[in-house]
């Protein structure tokens, strides 16, 4: 049985894309190329590991792929990195809102992209597996119920759907009702060491978690100067 981790490099740039695969199964990994999302949505993409992607490509963009990938069950978990040359605050908090897991802009090392690889795949392959003997079989505060194994968050007995960030977010803050954490703390626990994510990413997804948990939105509460916390 193939045990590699497959990923998927989608790039208009041709020798862009064979320089990644020739370096990446170097790496020990299956790598596959497609040279624009178009050509990416007509492959099977449930058996892949993780998607490497630019966002500058043709008429359907990495941020459309992206979303696109989001939205499908059997590929909503798989770990996204996108490698572009958009390099503005605006383009890494848009692509890190999307559910990103890291944002590397071009130009950029082959060495360096197979560390964040490997960081990624690293941190999703434990969050993705069976759940650790202390962990809670649920979290909950009144009609708000939080689900660690099965990565389900519930609001009054409806299912709410929370990309990765937003879900660990939540149980973290959730775990420790009245305790504030730092920007820094959540930074730290949420995204790798390795990768190099704004603090302004944190204050996006409290502000998108608070939208979508309803009436447990205003438990979330912001101390200036300090952090974030659910306060009962």
């Amino acid at each position: 049985m193939d045990t590699k981790k497959r990923i998927l490099v989608v790039d208009d740039e041709e020798t862009l894309c064979e320089a990644l695969r020739f370096n990446l199964e170097t790496e020990g990994y299956a790598v596959d190329v497609a040279h624009s999302a178009e050509e990416a949505l007509s492959m099977d993409l449930s058996q892949y590991d993780l998607f490497l992607l630019d966002i500058m490509m043709g008429e359907i963009s990495g941020t459309q792929l992206a979303r696109i990938i989001r939205s499908n069950p059997t590929t909503s978990s798989v770990p996204i990195i996108f490698c572009t040359a958009k390099d503005n605050e605006d383009d890494m908090i848009a692509g890190l809102d999307l559910g990103a897991d890291d944002y590397i802009t071009k130009p950029y090392s082959l060495r360096s992209v197979a560390a964040r690889i490997r960081t990624v795949l690293r941190r999703t392959t434990v969050h993705n597996g069976p759940p650790v003997n202390n962990e809670p079989d649920k979290v909950s505060y009144l009609g708000l119920t939080v689900l660690p194994a099965k990565k389900i968050c519930i609001v009054d007995g409806a299912e709410v759907k929370l990309p990765r960030k937003e879900f660990e977010i939540l149980l973290k803050l959730l775990s420790h009702r009245g305790h504030i954490f730092s920007r820094e703390e959540i930074l730290k626990e949420i995204w790798p060491d390795e990768v190099v994510v704004l603090d302004r990413v944190v204050d996006v997804n409290i502000t998108r978690i608070r939208q979508k948990i309803g009436r447990y939105g205003k438990n979330i509460v912001t101390r200036s100067g300090y952090g974030y916390g659910f306060m009962e």
